[in-house]
């Protein structure tokens, strides 16, 4: 069974809450900055999953640090790097797809 772009996008946007308190075409809501806030629309999905992304890496990254010095734990690293890992490929794989959308876009006539 595969899974298309649209309903992974659906789900990881369902996990994080997103889409229950946009405004009407999916633009988010503005907070008293007038930015958008993170978790509301594409927007504010893609920019917390770049810092949840940061996050695992420094997290990964202190791990690593902790275990040269000899405080840490192996397991504690490789689960860190892992996390990381997992991460920075949904990164990946949300900007490969939004620049695909991107080109399809731009093919079209108009």
């Amino acid at each position: 069974m595969s899974i298309g772009a649209l309903d992974a996008m659906t789900a990881y946007g369902r996990a994080l809450g997103v889409g229950a308190d946009t405004a009407p075409g999916g633009l988010g809501k503005t907070g008293a900055t007038g930015k958008t806030q993170p978790g509301d629309g594409f927007g504010g999905m893609v920019e917390q999953l770049v810092s949840d992304a940061a996050g695992a890496l420094r997290t990964a990254e202190t791990a690593s640090a902790r275990q040269v010095a000899g405080k840490g734990d192996l397991i504690d690293v490789v689960t860190a790097m892992g996390a990381a890992e997992t991460a920075l490929d949904t990164v990946v794989a949300v900007r490969d797809r939004m620049v695909s959308a991107y080109t399809d876009i731009m093919r079209l006539q108009i």
